[in-house]
């Protein structure tokens, strides 16, 4: 997805959030903690809608536990962001992250390595056919 097209999807934090609910818990929410879906909404002033688990007791939103927990960054530069590194053809140095987004480099560093915990290889191989475009790699042929 390009830039524009993330900036029209994502116009506000409301339709960030929107699209997190839809992809982190479709129709009913789950606590992060104990998986319980048994929860209520919380009435309070946050931003976030927050709920309540009835199993274990904790508050939560849908922000809780994700790359996106206890920052101040907009989620809407947060999407953009993942939008722009994921985009790279090689990769963003903080510097350029942060002239892209209108944040200090201290922060776009804190989004890219957030970002990068978020898609760290886990191990898996490919497998079946895979196709590239315009791949960059480096590396020793086995003869």
């Amino acid at each position: 997805m390009n830039l524009i097209a993330v900036f029209q999807r994502f116009p506000d934090h409301e339709s960030c959030i929107e699209h997190l609910e839809a992809v982190r818990w479709g129709e009913i929410p789950a606590c992060p903690l104990c998986g319980c879906v048994t929860v209520g909404r919380k009435a309070d002033g946050d931003r976030v809608g927050r709920w309540n688990c009835h199993e274990c007791k904790s508050s939560f939103n849908v922000l809780s536990g994700t790359i996106f927990e206890k920052t101040k960054i907009p989620l809407q530069k947060w999407f953009l962001g993942i939008a722009i590194i994921l985009n790279a053809k090689k990769s963003v140095s903080s510097h350029q992250l942060s002239r892209d987004l209108d944040l200090n480099q201290k922060s776009a560093w804190y989004m890219m390595m957030r970002i990068r915990e978020a898609i760290v290889d886990d191990g898996a191989l490919l497998s079946g056919i895979v196709g590239a475009d315009k791949a960059y790699i480096r590396g020793e042929v086995d003869a």
